[in-house]
């Protein structure tokens, strides 16, 4: 049986135009505001380099935090291979002081996209040398944590130097995340304390069904947390509600979908990915798809990725019926205040 849904949050894309891309940037935002206006608790963004999606999104949710005052404000998720662990460990405690503490830091790791055509401009002197395992995740934690990352403290002339990262947030290494898609990385988040994003793509170890898989997942990593079973997962599926979409989103919806779906059926590439399904449908029709999903049943938080490449009006109108009609369905009641 399901758990009633405590969380509710969704993940945009942010897309923009190269020709503009200050009016993506502003709708973005807007999507946000739209977001805690509707009671939703948490708004996330990805991360894209190079690509015509939100590079930046520390700086993105600097601003979405001057624009909100509840809603929490997440990072799903930062590929740390492009990141120097303790200057990001800086910006993240800057905005998440400047939010008021509403940061939600997703993180993840393993070699920049398209390493061998990017290193050469990232890395030019240490690209062979660089760690892109998961110690570059511990090296972040540490930082926010506040343990020491100079070994100089004290008073130069005028000058105060500390030996830890500053600002420091203290509840921030409480609000970190790590997304992961195997049993391995799902293990190490537990052990390190983290909280854990699971999405619509994993990896197919001991099976070939998505919602299996999944639910390994989310066990694995309770088993290695010390909050046990109420340790945080939050779960990522691609939802599309239609109750007040006209004809022609409707259509639109179910053919993106469709070209989808093959994709779905067996384990992609090298990696054996395994993708979720979209869920396109009325609130009532998704809530019961999700009512049978056995990876949604052990979780009680949710964060629902808006497609790619839909319009404005589109996401209004999705997001919307999220939050007024299939969160309902979901035991989940809106955020006041």
């Amino acid at each position: 049986m399901s758990r009633p849904l405590r969380k509710l949050g969704f993940l945009t894309i942010g897309l923009f135009d190269e020709a503009d891309p200050r009016a993506g940037h502003e709708n973005t935002l807007g999507i946000i505001e739209l977001g805690e206006q509707l009671g939703f608790d948490s708004a996330w963004v990805r991360h894209r380099h190079l690509q015509f999606g939100i590079s930046s999104p520390v700086a993105l949710l600097a601003a979405a935090s001057q624009r909100t005052r509840r809603i929490e404000l997440g990072t799903a998720v930062i590929p740390l291979g492009w990141e120097n662990p303790l200057r990001l460990a800086e910006d993240l405690a800057t905005v998440d002081i400047l939010s008021g503490g509403r940061l939600n830091p997703g993180l993840s790791v393993g070699p920049p996209m398209h390493w061998e055509h990017v290193k050469d401009a990232l890395y030019p002197d240490t690209a062979d040398a660089e760690d892109f395992s998961h110690q570059r995740v511990r090296r972040l934690l540490d930082a926010i944590r506040g343990e020491p990352v100079s070994t100089f403290r004290g008073t130069e002339g005028f000058e105060v130097y500390s030996d830890r990262v500053q600002p420091h947030s203290p509840g921030l290494g409480r609000r970190l995340w790590y997304g992961g898609g195997s049993l391995g990385s799902a293990r190490w988040a537990g052990e390190n304390g983290m909280n854990f994003l699971t999405s619509s793509v994993v990896k197919a170890e001991e099976s070939e069904d998505f919602a299996e898989i999944q639910l390994a997942l989310i066990r694995a990593f309770r088993a290695h947390h010390p909050d046990g079973d109420r340790a945080r997962v939050s779960q990522g599926l691609v939802v599309i509600p239609t109750d007040s979409a006209t004809a022609e989103q409707r259509a639109k919806y179910a053919a993106y979908a469709a070209k989808r779906t093959p994709r779905t059926a067996t384990p992609q590439g090298p990696a054996r990915l395994m993708f979720a399904p979209d869920l396109v449908g009325t609130s009532a029709e998704i809530a019961e798809r999700l009512h049978a999903h056995a990876a949604y049943r052990e979780v009680d938080e949710v964060a629902f990725a808006l497609p790619f490449t839909f319009e404005h009006a589109d996401y209004v109108q999705i997001l919307t019926d999220i939050a007024t009609k299939l969160g309902p369905e979901l035991g989940w009641s809106p955020a006041m205040g």
